[in-house]
């Protein structure tokens, strides 16, 4: 009795599977996004010098997502903002931000302890007062802000 071939659908649909199940396939997804955006991105057009608040924000989320497992998302990140490829060092970066950590505050992301913070403070009745950023404006670009207690 001849062995039945597979359609190429049933094909595809067996590989997306099989990668699906070996955790590979939102990798090859996200691979393929970040390549198809460095060639969409390479317009030759000089990006602007990487700020010191830049620099800090994009750490800061950076680490965020490469906590929670976004690698390919923190990739593009880098590529896109020029970020350096090797993370700064955290001590650096809480430091730069004013904040002492706790113990159990450094087995996750510093963002999540700027958010907690923001969001469980009593003080001021929770209100921050915003003040416009050190960057100076640009047309490109939404404006940035920096937190100033009241």
């Amino acid at each position: 009795m001849p062995v039945a071939m597979a359609t190429i659908s049933e094909l595809k649909c067996a590989i997306k599977e099989t990668l699906e199940s070996r955790g590979v396939w939102a990798q090859l997804k996200a691979g393929i996004r970040a390549e198809v955006f460095g060639v969409l991105d390479n317009t030759g057009e000089p990006r602007p010098p990487l700020s010191h608040e830049n620099l800090l924000i994009n750490e800061l989320i950076r680490e965020y997502l490469e906590f929670n497992k976004y690698r390919y998302t923190a990739s593009v990140l880098t590529a896109e903002s020029g970020q350096p490829d090797v993370p700064l060092d955290r001590q650096f970066l809480a430091n730069e931000l004013k904040v002492t950590e706790s113990a159990s505050s450094k087995s996750v992301p510093l963002l999540y302890g700027l958010v907690s913070y923001f969001v469980n403070n009593t003080d001021n009745l929770g209100k921050v007062f915003l003040r416009g950023s050190s960057l100076p404006p640009t047309t490109n670009k939404a404006p940035r802000s920096d937190v100033k207690k009241l």
